[in-house]
């Protein structure tokens, strides 16, 4: 009994020498490095938010500003940590080496990830469109809420969120009508009506929401078709996408109660039916 304790004594002793031992030689390297890390943490989050003030000052968009700012961070985190690692007397040479080939198989493992951050980044720099824009791609539409750099993120009046991946978005045809979206709306008078004083009616119809719709392009009015039944009048105005469908159902509304009160008929679907007196059969 007392032959391990002293062993496990002697082990203790042994230890502790190694560890006195490791301080007194590397001590100072130590310290060396710890302050290069913590000198270096603190310059590069320095240099990043200076970065991210000057861009924003100059109306730099925010998405690439921010992301210009935590790479400018980052590598500068990158060559300090190289730094310290010297200091130590640790060889960075087979760590770079390793970092490199994890990287290419982490790279090769997310390139789906990756190719949507580069379109994000594309996206970004071009332009296409930006928040608070109307824009369709890929058979969806919406107003533009966030433009991140892995997604776009569209919403609608309902305020149902679109998430879509930016790699979908890049390459393909893009519909950007800005704030607005364009309503199309046909009404059919009766043959017997004047088309141009009902489209002069539903134009000062149009007229009385001022600066509820787009004035920019002005709304169009006219004669789309002739029907069966009647002449269409085509009516086009932009409506800011945030309220389309209740300005919608009010422009709507106040169309049909405009030419009803000026006695203008709205046909309803009508076929003349002719039957001809056959022969009686034999």
């Amino acid at each position: 009994m007392e032959e391990s304790v002293k062993q496990e004594l002697v082990q203790f002793q042994e230890i502790y020498n190694l560890v006195v031992e490791f301080f007194v030689n590397y001590s100072f390297q130590i310290i060396g490095a710890l302050i290069t890390l913590l000198l270096g943490l603190w310059v590069a989050g320095k240099v990043s938010n200076w970065s991210l003030a000057l861009m924003q000052r100059h109306n730099l968009d925010v998405t690439l500003s921010r992301f210009i700012a935590s790479c400018v961070k980052i590598l500068i985190v990158a060559m300090v940590a190289i730094v310290a690692l010297g200091k130590l007397g640790i060889s960075v040479t087979p760590l770079i080496a390793m970092i490199g080939a994890v990287g290419l198989g982490a790279g090769l493992a997310i390139q789906g990830l990756l190719s949507n951050y580069s379109a994000g980044l594309t996206i970004v720099l071009t332009r296409p469109y930006v928040v608070g824009d109307t824009i369709q791609v890929q058979g969806v539409s919406g107003l533009v809420k966030e433009v991140h750099l892995s997604h776009t993120l569209l919403t609608n009046e309902d305020g149902v969120e679109i998430s879509i991946p930016n790699k979908h978005v890049v390459g393909e045809i893009i519909h950007n009508s800005h704030a607005n979206t364009l309503a199309e709306v046909a009404i059919d008078i009766a043959y017997s009506a004047d088309p141009e004083q009902a489209s002069e009616l539903l134009k000062s119809v149009l007229a009385t929401f001022g600066d509820e719709i787009c004035q920019d392009p002005a709304p169009q009015v006219g004669i789309e078709a002739f029907g069966e039944s009647g002449i269409t009048l085509g009516v086009r105005v932009w409506i800011p996408t945030e309220r389309y469908y209740d300005l919608l159902y009010r422009i709507n509304l106040a169309l049909f109660n405009a030419l009803k009160e000026a006695g203008v008929e709205i046909p309803f679907p009508q076929r003349e039916v002719r039957l001809l007196n056959t022969p009686p059969a034999a």
